[in-house]
């Protein structure tokens, strides 16, 4: 008996590289989804959520830090009560304490002076004045270098002391700015942003109009509505500072 099944070949199937490929990539595709699915824990990371929730922290801990710096100054001014009634210091020393005081800025300030206020634009705002560009988002926002700009002027005009919002500025003071919001000292600020100082109002004003970066700022008030307002005042009071100071090195004066 012959052995036809031997006579018959079977067709040959030949592995294409093109199918190895596919599962490759399929294989692949497969690993990028669990990866993100496990990154993601179950959630959509194509959301804002997560900033939002970071904003809300920043809140949250902005508000905290007021809280505690109200603390430490009741705590400060109890301290320094028991101090002024038990140092045993003579009226001269008393004298001397209270001159160092005033001008660390711990303690409150008051006399004529100004109030610098800086808004941002509104968020559809165009070109006010032919030929100049449409704004883009930057163009419309205050910066950390507008604010400082403001800062600086006023200390050059001779200024005995400077407020930002509702905080007294020292030494180790910091104006810096995330995004269109003010971190300073702990606690964040929205615009729009007041910028109070103690001094001759004259020579503070006489400062801010001849500083060429608000000279540089007042160009886009004008261009596309910044907002830009200076405040005279006859007698404002300035709260002295009550917060912690963080000194890496210090030397005591002579």
């Amino acid at each position: 008996m012959s052995n036809s099944a031997d006579s018959t070949s079977r067709p040959s199937r030949r592995f294409k590289p093109v199918r190895l490929l596919t599962g490759a990539v399929f294989a692949l595709a497969g690993l990028i989804f669990w990866m993100s699915f496990n990154t993601a824990h179950g959630t959509n990371i194509r959301t804002d959520d997560s900033m939002l929730r970071l904003s809300d922290l920043i809140q949250e801990r902005s508000r905290k830090n007021a809280g505690l710096d109200e603390s430490a100054a009741a705590a400060r001014a109890q301290v320094d009560a028991l101090a002024r009634r038990d140092n045993g210091n003579t009226a001269a020393q008393n004298k001397k304490l209270a001159d160092l005081a005033a001008a660390a800025g711990t303690t409150p300030i008051s006399g004529s002076g100004l109030t610098v206020t800086l808004t941002d634009a509104p968020p559809n705002a165009t070109a006010r004045i032919p030929g100049v560009p449409q704004p883009q988002p930057n163009d419309l926002v205050i910066h950390q270098q507008d604010l400082q700009a403001v800062v600086n002027a006023l200390w050059r005009g001779g200024a005995k002391g400077i407020q930002v919002m509702d905080q007294r500025l020292i030494s180790t003071s910091a104006v810096r700015c995330v995004g269109n919001t003010l971190i300073l000292q702990g606690r964040v600020y929205s615009p729009p942003y007041k910028v109070t100082a103690v001094g001759d109002r004259g020579v503070l004003r006489k400062a801010i109009d001849s500083s060429p970066a608000i000279q540089n700022y007042l160009q886009y008030v004008n261009a596309y509505g910044l907002g830009w307002k200076v405040d005279q005042h006859d007698a404002v009071t300035l709260p002295g500072y009550s917060g912690t100071v963080d000194l890496h090195y210090a030397k005591p004066l002579a």
